[in-house]
């Protein structure tokens, strides 16, 4: 074989290569997933002194509006099935939520709703993943109150 002919075999099976990664890496599968997986499964790594209730969950009396945060959250999904890197990045949204109530000097997040890409959607119990090849993505929006 000659070294052109090698070099055409080659410089096409990158370009094969290449074309599968883009389109591996464009795979962007919604789904709606449970919000009590989350709750349940990882309790003890939320705050438990920053409530959280989605869509149009009551919630008791609020003493003072504090504002409304979005977060938009990402994780490796290697290696993980597309619920286990869910629930993981779930887990990251509604933390950095708790995180930025307890900056905001708020003890509750209230009427929290999926958002990505500013999209809106409002869920007593389920929340919008997003799974690439390589990543998955969770985007909320919650209100920061101090509740009475």
């Amino acid at each position: 074989m000659s070294v052109l002919r090698s070099k055409k075999i080659l410089g096409g099976l990158g370009v094969v290569l290449l074309l599968g990664a883009v389109q591996a890496e464009a795979r962007d599968s919604k789904a709606m997933r449970p919000v009590s997986d989350v709750l349940e499964r990882y309790e003890s790594k939320l705050d438990s002194d920053v409530a959280l209730y989605f869509g149009k969950q009551s919630y008791p009396a609020v003493a003072k509006k504090l504002g409304e945060f979005p977060t938009n959250k990402k994780t490796n999904g290697f290696n993980k099935s597309d619920s286990e890197a869910c629930e993981w990045v779930m887990l990251s949204a509604l933390l950095s939520l708790q995180e930025r109530a307890v900056r905001e000097g708020g003890d509750a997040v209230v009427n929290i709703r999926s958002y990505y890409k500013k999209n809106e959607v409002s869920s007593e119990t389920e929340y919008e993943c997003h799974n690439g090849a390589f990543v998955a993505g969770v985007a909320l929006i919650g209100e920061v109150v101090k509740l009475k």
